[in-house]
């Protein structure tokens, strides 16, 4: 049976909203854009963010990123958690965690990448959450928030409702060097975006996602913190997204046959991938390159999903994870994917 979680309470405007860094301290590394995203953070969403000992804090251990993650969810002032972005060693983090603590008072949390490990977390322990967002990337940088980042920011910490997720029309991979003051006005190298690429049976799912940053959800199952077995995903629908190490197609093949042979593939409904970036600042391939780079991964993806679970509804292209403008989807809340009327719905209760 799919696992039943718990829907923290939404915050209401004038609550506080813990700004964590539980992987990297990019606002340490960047804090005038830092800065502009706590502004930003404000207007959208009424919120009052609250930093903590190691939000800026760059070095800091494992040890006091996870204090900090604690005093968060021990506060009952604070209402809400967001990451200011990931990184690569939040895998250290987990151990330090209190569960009793997150347990006592549910908390919407936000964040990707690397916080992949904090959402697999608090998956292991019965608490939904939100897969997307990160202040440094989504909030902080060019000449405003994005209109559908901005719309599930609010759903997902605020207002609730069902929002259908819809393609803006175009991507960056990657903005503006952080410390490059025009990093404040203006976006990275927008380009087009392509359809969608459906694949799997006409059929309608609606079920609980689970899933996270190909790499970071490796870490994890090696990690053995996937202790349920797959029937715990069972009719659900898996997020999968791969980050700006810009995995080679093949490698991201091999991860996703190996959720195949966990059984993970065989339990969900729906799989859905997001765009993935193909470019960052030293590695920029023309435009015929990325979409060659970028319909490989999904040809290998939908090779294993169909080898898998031919029943599933295969969905390829949906920005979410590494790609702006961003959508911030539930992790553990219900995900509709239309695989007649080819469309996605999101339930941010």
């Amino acid at each position: 049976m799919a696992r039943d979680l718990l829907h923290p309470p939404k915050a209401r405007p004038g609550d506080r909203i813990a700004v964590l860094s539980p992987s990297f301290a990019a606002p340490g590394f960047a804090p005038a854009l830092h800065e502009q995203a706590m502004r930003r953070l404000a207007e959208v969403t009424g919120l009052v963010p609250v930093e903590y000992p190691t939000t800026r804090r760059l070095g800091a251990s494992a040890q006091d990123r996870a204090a900090d993650v604690n005093a968060a969810f021990a506060d009952p002032a604070v209402r809400a958690i967001v990451a200011s972005v990931g990184g690569e060693d939040q895998i250290t983090v987990v151990p330090h965690l209190d569960a009793s603590l997150a347990l006592a008072d549910p908390k919407p949390f936000l964040g990707t990448s690397d916080n992949t490990n904090l959402h697999q977390w608090l998956w292991s322990v019965g608490i939904a959450s939100f897969y997307g967002g990160s202040t440094q990337v989504h909030l902080g940088p060019g000449p405003g928030v994005d209109a559908v980042h901005a719309a599930s920011l609010r759903a997902a910490l605020l207002d609730g409702g069902r929002l259908e997720i819809t393609d803006p029309g175009e991507s960056e991979d990657v903005g503006k060097d952080w410390n490059d003051p025009l990093a404040l006005t203006e976006y990275g190298d927008r380009e087009p975006t392509e359809p969608w690429s459906w694949s799997g049976p006409a059929r309608i799912v609606t079920g609980p996602t689970w899933g996270g940053c190909l790499e970071a959800l490796q870490w994890v199952l090696t990690a053995g913190r996937l202790r349920e077995p797959p029937e715990a995903l069972a009719g659900g629908v898996m997020l999968l997204e791969t980050s700006e190490e810009l995995l080679p197609a093949r490698e991201v093949g091999w991860i996703v046959r190996s959720l195949g042979e966990r059984g993970l593939l065989a339990a969900v409904d729906a799989v859905l991938v997001a765009r993935p970036p193909v470019s960052d600042f030293e590695r920029r391939p023309d435009a015929a390159q990325r979409a060659a780079l970028r319909a490989a991964q999904r040809e290998v993806v939908a090779e294993q999903v169909a080898r898998y679970n031919p029943d599933a509804v295969l969905c390829v292209g949906i920005p979410f994870g590494h790609t702006r403008p961003q959508w911030i989807l539930p992790h553990g809340g219900p995900v509709t994917v239309d695989g007649v009327e080819r469309r996605v719905y999101a339930d941010y209760s």
